[in-house]
């Protein structure tokens, strides 16, 4: 399973693919959304994990645009953000993230988060 971690710090993001590595993901790495949108074009992807303020395109911009995209609009999105708000965690939601994550985060919270949607999505049907 290959997983696309989009984040514009670097730390955070080889932090998060180390936890995915060591549990035997696949990992591509997208500094924002336009980034992510480019990796997408080229590359295989089963889910993406997203931050939410990022800058040229943040995390809840790219959702909406993966959702409007029929290419896309089944693909699994993780967001693990700062944010510990409800009402950001409500709007993430309501524009089609499957899970929301408050950093700081875990290997075992973002392993479970995964395990959770990919249950979800069979779950479906998808």
């Amino acid at each position: 399973m290959k997983i696309l971690i989009v984040d514009d710090c670097q730390t955070t993001r080889k932090l998060l693919g180390h936890y995915l590595k060591t549990r035997g993901y696949s990992v591509v790495f997208a500094e924002n959304g336009l980034d992510a949108l480019e990796k997408l074009g080229t590359d295989v992807v089963n889910l993406v994990m997203t931050d939410l303020n990022m800058p040229y395109m943040d995390g809840m911009e790219l959702i909406k645009t993966l959702r409007s995209d029929p290419t896309w609009e089944d693909l699994p999105i993780l967001m693990v953000t700062t944010e510990n708000d409800e009402e950001e965690r409500q709007k993430a939601f309501s524009n089609g993230a499957n899970g929301y994550v408050v950093k700081p985060v875990t290997g075992d919270a973002i392993a479970e988060n995964i395990k959770a949607i990919i249950k979800q999505m069979f779950a479906k049907g998808g």
